[in-house]
């Protein structure tokens, strides 16, 4: 049974009988439509394509970025992290990006991963619905934790969620802090703030 996630709220990733060890970050997200001006029955406007990013970032225990993964670097230089490809429009149903982590390939100086989303087409949340990110367990296909993005405003950029090591086992907490930059090297002193 998934986790529905609020801001500030914690999880372990252990399930029964052990840890997750592969895990998907899955972001998904629809433009919205925006109603026409005028007329008796207003009729719905065709749909902005909003060009969202998911990303992570790597960063050792002094909170310095070790790593990122993001459209322009889909894979970590250890290979333990890899993003899936970069989808433009969000169309379509379920995750519109995906980062796969092998948690047990990820280097021991490694202590954080946060994930990010940044709107690269430079518009606000505000134009975007439905948006979602969630941890998935890759070994089974199910679904372990979904944190709704639902902070709408002028924002394009949220810290959605960091993956970090505690007491020798890997946690979850959702984030949710908002700042703007259309990638994720605009907002890596945000992440570094808040995680």
């Amino acid at each position: 049974m998934s986790i529905s996630l609020e801001k500030g709220q914690k999880i372990s990733l252990s399930k029964d009988g052990g840890s997750l060890t592969r895990v998907k970050m899955g972001l998904g997200w629809d433009p919205v439509s925006a109603p026409k001006k005028g007329g008796l029955f207003k009729r719905m406007a065709p749909e902005k394509q909003v060009d969202l990013d998911a990303s992570a970032v790597l960063l050792d225990g002094q909170k310095q970025v070790v790593d990122t993964v993001w459209f322009k670097q889909l894979r970590s230089k250890d290979g333990s992290i890899v993003h899936t490809g970069d989808n433009l429009t969000g169309a379509g149903d379920g995750d519109d990006e995906s980062i796969l982590v092998d948690l047990t390939a990820v280097p021991a100086s490694v202590e954080t991963l946060a994930f990010t989303v940044n709107s690269f087409s430079s518009q606000g949340f505000g134009e975007v619905a439905n948006a979602f990110c969630r941890v998935v367990d890759e070994t089974t296909g199910t679904e372990f934790a979904r944190y709704d993005l639902g902070a709408q405003g002028s924002h394009s950029a949220i810290v959605i969620a960091k993956v970090y090591r505690h007491g020798g086992e890997w946690k979850m907490a959702a984030i949710g802090d908002v700042g703007s930059g259309r990638t994720v090297a605009e907002i890596l002193p945000l992440v570094q703030q808040v995680v």
